[in-house]
């Protein structure tokens, strides 16, 4: 066995074996911009750079500075979503939106990880989460067809894209697979760790609820999804949903779904959130938390809060293009679907 390092990806022999997959990669995206379109959607592009990246806990931003003619400094940092932005032309007035952006995500690096890929974010206003699961089964149907694929594969596992998608909640998921009540421990934390203990789950004396119920969740919940066919899993605890609102029948849960297949997380859903105070208040959590665990914080974009104000409702979706191609494919790493992956360090 060699102990030389793989050749770089540009060299002619690794190039000619991704780039069935990289034209793949293309008719996708054509075909997700056509879809979209005939759905009265507008395009939009919204920039990288914004005064926060994210005000969640474990997302993790790469920064700048921007300098003025002056020479006056000021941070900035390259987005980990389009969302703020996109939120802003909703309050705008844009109805349907939906973007191909390139995002950042730094600590992030692995066969599904990469720490620049492609988003694909989209908003319809007026309209309930629950369109957003049909648009995602409409999407891994027309992925597969559009790749010539009848399935969809990573890593030995295959589904079928035409057959509809499972519906569970995290209630339900976590009886299932777990064993707990999760509802019954909502805010519980020595309830829910003493749960996942029994079923196998090794907790931190310093772990929160939300670390207890996130070890649950990857470690019981998530290998069962999308295995048979595609999984919706719905109705997270408002904790787990920052930027999510209540569900008007079960204000203990949010409008929040993720998508699974082949046991790949897909796309994060949500029935937006348009509560400027409450979503502040969130917010100001999610950096209490970030400065807990990794001794720093982001800053809160205030245009963004100012702008929510003014937002109609709505309901937003954010889907890995990068994933959703490896899945078509069948590849079995990012860098495979990527034209020009980011070196490493």
């Amino acid at each position: 066995m060699s102990d030389q390092s793989p050749s770089p990806w540009w060299t002619p022999e690794r190039h000619a074996d991704r780039r069935p997959f990289l034209l793949a990669r293309n008719r996708i995206t054509s075909a997700i911009r056509a879809w979209f379109e005939a759905r009265e959607f507008v395009e939009v592009e919204t920039p990288a750079l914004q005064v926060s990246p994210g005000n969640e806990a474990h997302l993790h931003a790469f920064a700048t500075e921007a300098i003025d003619l002056s020479g006056v400094r000021a941070p900035l940092y390259l987005r980990t979503s389009p969302e703020f932005a996109a939120k802003k032309l909703l309050a705008a007035g844009e109805p349907r939106t939906f973007e191909l952006a390139r995002v950042w995500r730094n600590r992030e690096r692995g066969p599904l990880h990469h720490p620049e890929f492609t988003l694909l974010e989209w908003y319809r206003t007026g309209e309930p989460y629950e369109t957003l699961m049909a648009d995602c089964a409409d999407l891994l149907a027309l992925a597969a067809e559009t790749a010539g694929s009848k399935t969809l594969s990573f890593r030995g596992e295959s589904i079928d894209p035409t057959d509809e998608p499972e519906r569970v909640t995290l209630a339900e998921a976590f009886d299932r697979f777990a064993g707990i009540d999760l509802l019954a421990r909502l805010d519980d934390r020595d309830a829910l760790a003493a749960a996942a203990q029994a079923q196998g789950v090794r907790i931190a004396a310093d772990d929160t609820w939300a670390d207890v119920f996130s070890r649950i969740l990857v470690e019981k919940i998530e290998p069962n999804l999308g295995r048979e066919r595609a999984t919706i899993l719905c109705e997270y605890p408002v904790s787990e949903a920052a930027l999510a609102r209540p569900k008007a029948s079960d204000p203990r849960v949010a409008e929040r779904f993720e998508l699974y297949a082949c046991g790949v997380e897909l796309a994060n859903c949500f029935g937006e959130l348009t509560d400027p105070a409450e979503q502040r208040r969130r917010f100001e959590a999610e950096m209490a938390e970030k400065q807990r665990v990794y001794g720093e914080r982001y800053p809160i974009d205030e245009d963004f809060l100012t702008a929510l104000a003014s937002m109609p409702q709505a309901s937003g979706g954010a889907l890995g293009l990068d994933r959703l191609v490896m899945l078509a494919t069948g590849a079995s790493r990012i860098e495979q679907v990527l034209w020009a992956p980011v070196a490493e360090v």
